[in-house]
């Protein structure tokens, strides 16, 4: 394609100079405030074939001349025409001659082109030959690897879907428990409900007796204030009494040893003849002092059966018919009875007051014959209640006392407030009882405790002024429970068919 424009562009100046080389006059011509000049080749040796025409004509620019006449005109052309003729054929034999060259150089630029495009062709088919087996190359391997990270994947998704499922099943079963533990706590909520409401009004209404019973509290209060001033009082007086009666009672029996000894000598004085003397009376208990017609309560001689011992016992001819022997007494706390086993085994205090009997008087006395035992409670608001028990007896000492009570009765309490049969006596200095701790030292007193025990009539007295509950005061439980403060106790014995 360079080989065949050389040429054709060497021509081409070849002509352009010749063109210019043959000028010999400038063609001018003004248009408005433009100014063209045209330079025209000389054709005056040039004369064309005469069958050549002239095809392409000219506008004339330059100035027009003065018109022949017709005749100089038709016989012989001016120069301008001349010119302007010889100018056309060259024109058209230029115009030819290009026709051809550019007809040349498009059939050899279409061959070149052609030969161009094949070449371009088979560069750009081998380029894509070797790229594409690269390619292919390349996709097999990354297929390969695919192929490998594809069963990685498949792997891991199997494996994934496997605790996918037991995610699921667990999912499920832990799903249904909580259903289950929120039906219970739903239950339990609806339950709640219903007990906190039962306890606003329980407590609406507790509140409510709470505060009549805080009146009533502060009523009672106020009249139990009153009373125990009262009592105080009272005692006082029943102490400067009890103290005259002692002293009575002392001189009664001082008058009565006296009459009996007077009577005895008088009895001997006035002896007609040998008849036998007789003997003094003498009574195994209070119900026998009550059958030989004594029915004021007082102190009175016994004497225990198989024995010339003479007892002096408090004898009580007013309650529920009478005849009782007494065994203990407590009424103002004059008397210590936290004591040691040989005190509560011969007995102490005076029974015109305070004062226990003895335990081997008391075994003596009941082993002769069934006894019942009574024991009367009295608190410090004045309340009074007994109980009663049809057969009462205690073994000698060498089985330490044990206690035998049979037949419960009576308004202290539903039911007993004595330890049950068999249970042994003890006292600071000898436990009996079936606590590891010592019964006696803790709750004070000698008492029949077995395990501590819910009665112990021998405990310290405090004042009905006190207030504070403690357990080694007087206790019988299943009458007013550990609140118990008594003021009187009183236990008596008599025959059981009396």
């Amino acid at each position: 394609m360079g080989r065949l424009l050389a040429p054709t562009l060497t021509y081409l100046a070849y002509l352009l100079a010749a063109v210019i080389g043959s000028q010999r006059q400038q063609h001018r011509v003004q248009h408005g405030s433009c100014s063209y000049t045209f330079i025209l080749p000389e054709a005056e040796h040039c004369h064309p074939a005469k069958d050549f025409q002239v095809t392409n004509t000219l506008q004339r620019d330059s100035p027009t001349e003065a018109e022949p006449d017709a005749t100089e005109s038709k016989e012989r052309p001016s120069w301008n025409e001349r010119k302007l003729e010889s100018l056309e054929s060259a024109m058209e034999n230029n115009t030819q001659w290009l026709q051809k060259l550019e007809n040349f150089i498009q059939e050899n630029v279409r061959s070149g082109m052609e030969e161009i495009k094949r070449s371009a062709v088979h560069t750009q088919t081998a380029a894509m030959l070797e790229m594409g087996t690269n390619l292919l190359s390349q996709s097999a391997e990354q297929t390969r690897k695919l192929t490998d990270v594809e069963t990685q994947v498949l792997n891991q998704t199997s494996r994934l879907e496997i605790q996918l499922l037991e995610y699921s099943l667990f999912t499920n079963r832990l799903e249904k428990h909580i259903l289950l533990q929120t039906q219970e706590i739903s239950r339990l909520s609806e339950k709640n409900s219903f007990l906190e409401q039962r306890l606003l009004a329980l407590e609406a209404r507790y509140g409510r007796e709470l505060q009549g019973l805080e009146s009533e509290k502060q009523q009672l209060h106020d009249l139990l204030e009153r009373q125990s001033r009262l009592v105080s009082r009272l005692q006082g007086e029943l102490g400067s009494s009890t103290l005259n009666s002692t002293s009575l009672q002392r001189q009664q029996a001082v008058l009565t040893d006296t009459v009996q000894q007077l009577l005895s000598k008088v009895s001997h004085c006035n002896e007609i003849s040998n008849t036998p003397k007789k003997e003094p009376l003498s009574f195994r208990d209070c119900a026998e002092i009550l059958r030989s017609g004594v029915k004021e309560s007082g102190v009175y001689s016994i004497r225990l059966h198989n024995s010339t011992q003479d007892v002096k016992v408090f004898c009580d001819m007013k309650t529920r018919g009478g005849g009782w022997t007494v065994l203990q007494h407590r009424r103002n706390g004059s008397v210590d009875f936290h004591r040691g086993w040989r005190d509560y085994k011969t007995g102490f205090g005076e029974p015109s007051g305070e004062h226990w009997l003895g335990n081997d008087i008391i075994h003596k006395l009941t082993s002769s014959r069934e006894y019942s035992l009574q024991v009367q409670l009295k608190d410090r608001e004045g309340s009074e209640a007994f109980s009663h028990y049809d057969r009462f007896s205690i073994d000698g000492e060498d089985k330490n006392y044990s206690l035998h009570a049979e037949g419960f009765s009576g308004t202290a309490g539903r039911t007993s407030s004595l330890t049950h049969t068999g249970s042994q006596f003890s006292t600071k200095d000898r436990d009996n009882d079936r606590c590891t701790c010592k019964c006696a030292q803790l709750a004070s007193g000698g008492w029949w405790f077995d395990a501590c025990g819910p009665s112990n009539l021998n405990g310290i007295y405090y004042p009905a002024s006190s207030s504070v509950v403690r357990y080694n005061g007087i206790k019988w439980y299943y009458w007013k429970g550990p609140n118990l403060m008594a003021t009187t106790t009183t236990m008596m014995v008599r025959p059981a068919h009396f």
